[in-house]
């Protein structure tokens, strides 16, 4: 940062040393307006060093759900005889007092906090807040951590306390990522409270003065992106370092000279930048998928996602003798079924132990000969292999085991679920959290992957989609081909939208049919396309293919819980008991 990009305030306010601060955290029973409080814990610190701890179950009044149970390890059983939030708010208010309220996304806490005081007819006291979500942001550079969570958080400061969403635990490692930013904001000239509460709000004059790039972009929809120069064999040339779409690219473009910008990595963009320039687009979906393909094309320095859009990886089941799972990385016409994409080899592993717990297929790499059978592994003896390598099963048999598991690829989700539902009930008995916590997480990986699956398989599946949508601009119009946005218009007021999309049909781009179910563009354009397709009110002019989904690939919300939580069902199967 340079001399005069932030003046600290000299010889007034509170000195940071001398300012107490209360970290709170909450537990709550949800994230809506009308979830409720089970835990409140606080940590008073002032000058680096702890001077108070408040810690209390609160009785909600209502049943804690059992996914939040699984997740906090709070039980009805345990809040059965805590105080109710009536009885412990005036303490908290009192041990707070005038110190400033610490959270990590204070937001979510303080919200709770007022609505309770609200609730209660006590004063919200207003005391001043401080987000360490906000301030890490600010403050960490984007090499630094992969994300702004406080566990994450946590690790990067080295705090002795590990987040186990508790709330007391969590607000102790809260109070280390505190101490932790402000020994970073210290070396930037921030000293006293004031100058806290202005760090992520003061603008440089160098950034202010270049607000009049702004004045000659349009007002209209399109793209804007940021560039400075490199010298290259054939001269000067534009190294585009940020790419952003808006309905407005003037009005969004000088926001990055105010206040309202108060990312860290985008101040230090703008004053690396030489300029900024813009692409018109003719609709907001139109602009979303140029950002997208401007940012896979240029990986810009300063874009966090969609950077290596082509970068997934997708679950194949083989085509051999004893067919099994595979993580591949291109999909490939060899007439085997292939699932996903996958953004992560996490989320892959993940939805392939869910299947593999729901089919007992075999997980060896070898090839194996239907003749010539070989020893078992340790999988076998663990029953979590059929084993076709000793002749456990007989072909046929172990066919008929793919053939379900190609049955649930091809979009049934529920067979995997209804697998799970015992041991998942059996762990929450025996107050196993953790590791019930762990096998929801890979159920909800393999339901959205499975969601996300046919979602994109089915668009790239079509050759060409024309879909219009009125707006107040007039009739947006769109040409899709095999998941690609392949052209685009607006047919404004007093114009024929089918004129305009025959001629947005006759300048649509030529797309080639993609392979298997990938679709031509990028999986993130298809699923931009696929949003804008579902929204109310889009109508279809034409559509060549089936563009459709299989009935129970995904679930409606709150089914997953209905199903793992839920009496089992008759042995007449999941048809007659579980609807989508």
């Amino acid at each position: 940062m340079s001399a005069h990009a932030f003046q600290p305030a000299l010889d007034e306010g509170t000195p940071l040393i001398d300012t107490t601060f209360v970290v709170v955290d909450l537990e709550t029973t949800g994230s809506g307006s009308d979830a409720s409080i089970t835990e409140i814990g606080a940590v008073k610190v002032r000058g680096g060093e702890v001077v108070g701890e408040f810690q209390t179950l609160v009785d909600p009044l209502t049943h804690i759900p059992a996914l939040i149970q699984v997740l906090t390890g709070i039980t009805d059983r345990m809040v059965a005889g805590a105080p109710r939030l009536g009885a412990v708010l005036p303490g908290f208010l009192e041990f707070v007092g005038d110190a400033v309220l610490v959270a990590h996304n204070a937001g979510f806490d303080i919200g709770f906090l007022k609505r309770a005081c609200a609730a209660h007819d006590a004063p919200w006291p207003g005391n001043t807040v401080i987000d360490t979500v906000g301030l890490a942001r600010s403050v960490l550079l984007r090499d630094e951590v992969p994300n702004h969570k406080l566990a994450t958080l946590a690790r990067h400061f080295s705090s002795p306390t590990a987040p186990d969403h508790r709330a007391l635990t969590d607000a102790r490692a809260t109070v280390d990522v505190l101490h932790g930013l402000i020994a970073r904001i210290g070396n930037l000239g921030v000293h006293s409270l004031e100058d806290l509460k202005e760090f992520t709000r003061r603008v440089p004059a160098q950034r202010r003065a270049k607000r009049t790039w702004a004045d000659g972009l349009p007002e209209s929809c399109g793209v804007y992106y940021f560039y400075d120069h490199v010298e290259t064999d054939e001269g000067r040339d534009r190294r585009i370092l940020y790419v952003g779409k808006s309905v407005n690219v003037r009005r969004r473009v000088r926001s990055y000279f105010t206040a309202a910008e108060t990312r860290r990595r985008m101040d230090e963009m703008v004053r690396v930048a030489a300029g900024v320039d813009a692409v018109v687009c003719a609709t907001p979906l139109q602009a979303e998928i140029v950002e997208l393909r401007m940012i896979a094309q240029h990986a810009p320095r300063y874009n966090r996602r969609s950077k290596n859009p082509h970068k997934v990886q997708w679950l194949k089941l083989t085509q051999e003798a004893f067919p099994r799972l595979s993580a591949v990385r291109k999909v490939a016409a060899d007439g085997a079924a292939y699932f996903g994409p996958f953004r992560t080899r996490d989320g892959l592993e993940r939805v392939a132990s869910a299947l593999h717990d729901a089919y007992p297929i075999r997980r060896c790499t070898d090839r194996l000969s239907p003749r010539r059978p070989r020893t078992a592994c340790a999988l076998a003896e663990l029953g979590r292999c059929v084993a076709p390598c000793d002749r456990s099963v007989s072909e046929a048999e172990y066919a008929a085991l793919v053939d379900q598991v190609r049955s649930a690829l091809d979009g049934d989700v529920r067979p995997v679920l209804l697998a799970a539902r015992d041991r998942v009930q059996r762990l929450i008995v025996q107050e196993r959290f953790e590791e019930a916590a762990e096998l929801r997480s890979r159920l909800e990986a393999w339901t959205d992957a499975s969601v996300r699956h046919h979602r994109v398989a089915s668009l790239a599946g079509c050759a060409q989609i024309v879909a219009a949508a009125r707006t107040e601009a007039g009739w947006e119009i769109h040409v899709i081909r095999h998941g690609r946005l392949a052209g685009a218009a607006v047919a404004r007021p007093g114009e024929v939208p089918q004129a305009v999309a025959r001629e947005a049909l006759a300048l649509a781009e030529t797309v080639p049919a993609p392979v298997g179910p990938q679709p031509a563009g990028t999986v993130e354009e298809a699923e931009r396309v696929a949003a804008w397709l579902e929204r109310p009110g889009v109508r279809l002019i034409e559509i060549d293919g089936d563009w459709s989904w299989p009935r129970f690939a995904g679930l409606a919300e709150g089914e997953l819980a209905q199903i793992l939580l839920g009496p089992r069902p008759d042995d007449d199967g999941p048809d007659d008991t579980i609807t989508a």
